[in-house]
């Protein structure tokens, strides 16, 4: 039985669907875009290889994801031609997109390297403009002007980012985003560069841009949002902007990227599609397996308790929780295992009760009496609760050094060989 037809029943009561809860600015459309393959990337102490890459980009075409990120073609020619391959690979939903700093030289790269799209980012905060940009707010928009104008002479859709968005003043970033619109913008994105942001702050935020620069511009350019997860914010953060008008949210599968992170991808499609029922293109069926080899290659296990794709999301132990499964699955799973490409476990140990064993022993066949199966629950138990604490914390000792050694950053006496071998000088003390 579906949700909608419990809830047709009475039997759920579904605060969601309130029109006092829904913001009037929802929008009826998301465009999902994703940023694995680029921001997940950086995750520290990953790295991809090209067909790693292509595999991915496919498999998020496939299930519907509308906008990739794929590279950031200016880095090296190496990662211009990981960009190439992918874009020539030929997509049947996505629009393949890479970023360029405002500068002539990374747009070219990014169109040589066959970016459909090309979002052009620059620091707004006055922090960055004075540390580590060093220019004046009029050097910046006359470089924004040059560089959209510049990217759209050349065919390419242009998305325009504006780094730290988050502690730049509405008054600035409105005016920076008005330039840009005027200059020929497509979209324009608010980045919360390092996740600063409350749920009630973005949405404040969004609502002042959106209004204001709508107003100004007379014209609704479609707006988009980039969230960081450093205060584990990202996804509410993705979703607030979403009611305040955000068309195009920024997300990463499983929440890969730079220090804590960025949006995940199955939170910010899942929260869309059952709890505010926007429907995302997206065959949500396929997500644990795009999460599954994203995971492999990044050479990062999911985190067992990870909303959605984390191995425990759809596992259950407690015999209350069990037999309440049982008897309808709804009652304690929000979402069909199914939808997300995963199937209800249940975990046996201190907690099980004579529900599932019964319902176990009846899948094979085997007749046991109430007191069998009582005596059945006891040994599973004790079974669980006598195994050696000792050893399974050693064996996870174990299992974390061996993961530290999986990750592909440089030792510190692997680069000072390499400043050794290139300025033949020994490095003294820092």
């Amino acid at each position: 039985m579906l949700l909608d037809e419990l809830e047709s029943e009475g039997l759920i009561v579904n605060f969601n669907k309130l029109p006092e809860t829904l913001s009037k600015h929802l929008p009826k459309e998301v465009l999902i875009w994703d940023e694995t393959l680029r921001d997940g990337e950086q995750t520290p102490g990953t790295t991809l290889l090209i067909d790693e890459k292509i595999e991915i980009a496919k498999m998020m075409d496939d299930m519907g994801v509308h906008i990739i990120d794929v590279g950031f073609p200016a880095v090296s020619e190496s990662e211009r031609e990981v960009v190439r391959r992918i874009a020539a690979e030929g997509f049947t939903n996505a629009s393949i997109c890479a970023p360029a700093r405002a500068i002539r030289s990374d747009i070219d790269a990014s169109i040589q390297a066959g970016a459909e799209e090309v979002p052009i980012f620059i620091a707004t905060s006055s922090l960055h403009l004075k540390y580590k940009l060093k220019k004046n707010w009029q050097e910046i928009s006359e470089i924004v002007t040059d560089c959209i104008e510049y990217a759209k002479s050349h065919g390419v859709i242009v998305n325009f980012v504006t780094e730290d968005t988050s502690r730049t003043s509405i008054a600035n970033t409105v005016d920076i985003f008005k330039t840009a619109a005027e200059a020929g913008a497509d979209r324009v994105v608010i980045a919360d560069t390092v996740g600063f942001l409350r749920p009630e702050s973005m949405r404040y935020l969004v609502s002042q841009v959106r209004d204001r620069l709508w107003k100004e511009t007379k014209r609704k350019i479609p707006l988009s949002v980039h969230c960081h997860n450093d205060f584990g914010l990202a996804t509410a953060n993705t979703l607030a902007a979403i009611e305040e008008g955000v068309v195009a949210p920024h997300v990463c599968i499983a929440g890969f990227g730079e220090r804590a992170g960025n949006a995940p991808l199955e939170e910010v499609v899942m929260a869309l599609e059952i709890l505010y029922n926007i429907k995302t293109g997206i065959d949500t069926t396929k997500i644990q397996e795009l999460a599954d080899l994203t995971s492999q290659y990044f050479a990062i296990l999911l985190p067992i308790h990870k909303a959605i794709t984390g191995e425990n999301a759809f596992s259950h132990e407690a015999g209350i929780h069990v037999h309440g499964i049982l008897s309808h699955r709804l009652c304690y799973e929000p979402i069909p295992a199914e939808s997300v490409g995963r199937q209800t476990e249940f975990y046996m140990g201190k907690g099980t009760g004579s529900g599932l064993v019964r319902t176990k022993l009846q899948q094979v066949g085997i007749e046991a009496t109430e007191e069998q199966v009582h005596q059945i629950v006891l040994q599973v138990k004790e079974t669980h609760q006598l195994r050696n604490k000792r050893e399974m914390l050693l064996q996870l000792q174990r299992a974390q050094e061996l993961l530290r050694e999986t990750r592909l950053g440089l030792k510190e006496d692997e680069f000072w060989g390499i400043v050794r071998a290139v300025t033949g000088q020994q490095p003294g003390k820092p």
